[in-house]
Formats: C-alpha cells, sequence, structure tokens
C-alpha cells in the first residue's frame, strides 16, 4: 500500500539516487542549494509527507543526512541508531517509508570514525565488553566484523586493525541484514520500485561514497 495520491508519480531509484548524489556533490563543494525549505513548502506538507529515499544512519551528530546529501522537508524519511544497527522498530520504520510513503530508495549510511564500529572491534580483541546498554549496541555490529573473517579466519587480525575494512563491512553487512529481513523490502525491490545500497560517509571530505547495491540504481559501487 501506499500513502501517495494515485495521480503522483514517484521516483525510480535511479532518480532518487541520482538526486542524492547531486546533492552530496554540492554539499562537497560548499554550495548547497537547501531545498524545499520555504515557508511555501512547510505549508504544502502540512497534510502528507512523500519522500523520495529512506535513509538509515547512524546518530552520529556529524552524519545528519539532510544536510550531507542537501536535501529539504519532505525529501528524505530519516531513521537513525548509533552504528545503524538494526532491530524490529527500525525495520518497522524503513518499511513504513517504503510501502506506506512511496519511498522508492533506502540508504544505510555509515561512516569513518564509528564509535558503535571501534567499541566492537575493542571487543572481539581483548574480551571486554562496554557497560550499560551499550552492550546491546555492540552485540548487534560484532556479527558484521565476524562476518569479515567467514571464508578466511587468518585476515582476522588484519581486518580488525583497519577501520576502513571495519566501517564498509558494517555497512554492507547491513544492508544484506535489512533486505532479508524484510520480505516487503525484498518484494519491492523485486518488483523493481525500489533499491537499497550501501554508502560511506568521510567525515572530513564530507563524500559518500557508494559501497553496495541492491537492486537497481544505474551505478555500480566503485570499491
Amino acid at each position: 500500500m501506499t500513502g501517495a495520491p494515485q495521480d503522483r508519480v514517484p521516483l525510480t531509484p535511479q532518480e532518487a539516487w541520482a538526486l542524492l548524489r547531486s546533492g552530496n556533490g554540492r554539499f562537497v563543494s560548499g554550495e548547497p542549494a537547501h531545498p524545499s525549505q520555504s515557508a511555501d513548502r512547510r505549508r504544502e506538507l502540512q497534510a502528507a509527507q512523500y519522500p523520495h529515499t529512506v535513509i538509515f544512519g547512524c546518530s552520529d551528530s556529524r552524519v545528519a543526512a539532510e544536510i550531507i546529501f542537501d536535501q529539504g522537508l519532505g525529501d528524505v524519511f530519516v531513521v537513525r541508531t548509533a552504528g545503524h544497527v538494526l532491530d524490529t522498530t527500525v525495520i518497522g520504520s524503513i518499511e513504513y517509508g517504503v510501502d506506506v510513503l512511496g519511498a522508492s530508495l533506502v540508504v544505510v549510511l555509515g561512516h569513518d570514525s564509528c564509535g558503535a564500529v571501534a567499541a566492537a572491534a575493542h571487543t572481539l580483541a581483548t574480551g571486554e565488553q562496554p557497560s550499560g546498554f551499550v552492550r546491546a549496541i555492540v552485540d548487534r555490529v560484532i556479527p558484521s566484523i565476524v562476518n569479515i573473517t567467514a571464508g578466511d579466519p587468518g585476515i582476522d587480525l588484519r581486518a580488525l586493525s583497519d577501520p576502513n575494512i571495519l566501517r564498509r563491512q558494517h555497512v554492507v553487512h547491513t544492508v544484506g541484514m535489512l533486505h532479508g529481513y524484510s520480505a516487503g523490502l525484498a518484494r519491492a525491490v523485486a518488483e523493481g520500485r525500489c533499491a537499497v545500497v550501501g554508502v560511506e560517509y568521510d567525515l572530513a571530505e564530507g563524500s559518500a561514497r557508494l559501497v553496495d547495491v541492491v537492486g537497481d540504481v544505474g551505478e555500480q559501487p566503485a570499491i
């Protein structure tokens, strides 16, 4: 089902990804357009929202999705958790964005210097666990890191010491989990009305780079 009006034509996954790429290019160059932020836009969205993309990212204060992709009100439906870890409410929120609001793209957004990923690597290397409910976050990141060594146990030490490998693997693993867990999302991808991509964000450069694709966004990861 969808909350979009019958006469509204949703963007294709390729068009939605192109919008995000263009917006990130403006952000990197220091020339953001700040679209969809006028008083007229606020009034237009009062009754309903029709975002073109769901962005599932880390809660890190340096990774504000609307800003780094230069999007505005009503453009993106954002879900955030520390370390972009999945649970049932997160998956439900993402399904709502696609099946009810009509978004045609889901972005899993990771970044460098992620504390959750670093904590998971530390736990695997030392056996030390964080205190409190922070441990619940680490417990959900660990499977991504363990997955690195699934076919080659000999690379575990190198992988655990390379933050670039860790962040990329966590993004890719999250994309796979999301597509595998959500039957609704898998169906939307199979029907071509949605795609799921993994993106890693560079804090210093401000660039967002494609590292994984499920579906078709007109571009393949440049790894």
